[in-house]
């Protein structure tokens, strides 16, 4: 899936939100039947990764989801309050002080449209930047690098082109 992906890099100058300004906030969330939530205590996997599937990811063994969760420094996930379940979620990880890589940013389909993946990728950055840290990438499908664009990511302006490690599959004969 990765192999496909684009890193993009973002800039801070061109943050559209620094004031702490939401597009849609807490309260507007919370009035509508969403919780934000930035733990994984309550995340059920197995229903995070139905959304996943559901969004085209490759289902994935649930340790395995909890392990990569363990080692994620930033975390947020909005649960629909009346079926309890994760309908939006994004990560991210890094070193804590210079660099960090947003990771799988998904929004059940049947609340995409409403405003909850901006919500989340607002505020996962702004509590990045709140750390300090300034070098922020993500990896996407081409197909939804319009979403990313409005939220201050870019292609690398330095012309930096990420790589990815692919071992060569053995032809069968």
């Amino acid at each position: 899936m990765f192999s496909r992906g684009i890193i993009s890099n973002f800039r801070t100058p061109t943050l559209p939100f620094p004031t702490c300004k939401y597009s849609v906030s807490n309260k507007d969330l919370e009035s509508r039947g969403f919780f934000l939530r930035r733990t994984i205590s309550d995340l059920n996997l197995d229903h995070l990764n139905s959304v996943f599937v559901a969004v085209g990811f490759p289902r994935r063994d649930t340790e395995k989801i909890k392990l990569a969760l363990e080692h994620t420094q930033s975390i947020l996930w909005v649960e629909h309050k009346k079926s309890q379940k994760p309908v939006a979620f994004a990560r991210a990880t890094g070193d804590g002080v210079f660099n960090a890589i947003i990771w799988d940013v998904v929004v059940d389909p049947s609340f995409q449209g409403i405003g909850l993946g901006k919500a989340v990728m607002e505020r996962l950055v702004e509590e990045l930047l709140e750390k300090g840290i300034c070098n922020i990438a993500l990896y996407s499908e081409p197909r939804v690098l319009g979403f990313y664009r409005p939220l201050g990511f870019v292609a690398d302006p330095d012309g930096i082109r990420g790589m990815v490690y692919s071992r060569k599959q053995k032809k069968k004969k």
